[in-house]
């Protein structure tokens, strides 16, 4: 009975505007809540090509014969796209920027800067998969190809996906401007593309760095 009557005392004395959750502080934020859970996609998307960087850690010594990475990857072609992603996360920065303080037309420059070289780095490494897959360095070639197409398509494609979440969340600042839901899209949309950018470091550093040299 003292220990019910010490714990009703204790809960009482919490003063409501303090209280957090469904008590007097209300729920969370929905903005809080979509970062959460966009952080949780995340976070599943960095698992997978943590898979996937292993594979290629275990298989590239695999060349069954043909060509190493040595004898395929063209750096300068390969530093060139690293440096159009990296800016690119750059004027992706600026344009949120922009968004938060409310300035649209900064905004859809930014985003237009981003979405150029976003692409440049598209078309340089499809130039680059093109110009393997006419010598025979296919990702049917080798285990070692395999996983190399794997991981790096995987992405390219990520990065595809994200220009065109560019392209409709740019017609939505167009067509509604930035309210709040516009503006929670854009801040999950640039955590996704700064993403993309971590797992680029990596892939540059341990498939082309070091299987290039």
């Amino acid at each position: 009975m003292t220990i019910t009557a010490t714990l009703d005392r204790t809960l009482t004395a919490v003063p409501t505007e303090l209280a957090r959750g469904r008590g007097g502080g209300g729920p969370a934020s929905k903005r809080v809540v979509v970062a959460y859970g966009f952080w949780i996609f995340i976070l599943s998307d960095m698992i997978m090509f943590s898979a996937l960087f292993a594979a290629y850690a275990v298989l590239r010594g695999n060349t069954a014969g043909g060509p190493t990475g040595a004898e395929l990857f063209n750096l300068r072609n390969v530093f060139i796209e690293t440096m159009c992603l990296l800016l690119s996360s750059y004027t992706c920065g600026l344009g949120v920027l922009s968004a938060e303080r409310r300035q649209p037309a900064r905004f859809l420059i930014f985003a237009l800067f981003t979405f150029v070289l976003g692409a440049a780095f598209l078309i340089i490494e499809g130039t680059e998969f093109a110009r393997m897959v006419e010598m025979g360095a296919g990702p049917t070639r080798s285990a070692f190809l395999s996983a190399f197409f794997t991981l790096v398509g995987m992405h390219g494609i990520h990065v595809a996906s994200g220009l065109i979440a560019l392209i409709y969340l740019a017609a939505q600042v167009i067509a509604h401007g930035l309210r709040a839901a516009v503006l929670r899209r854009l801040l999950c949309w640039s955590l996704f593309w700064h993403a993309l950018d971590i797992v680029w470091v990596g892939v540059f550093t341990l498939v082309y760095l070091m299987g290039g040299s």
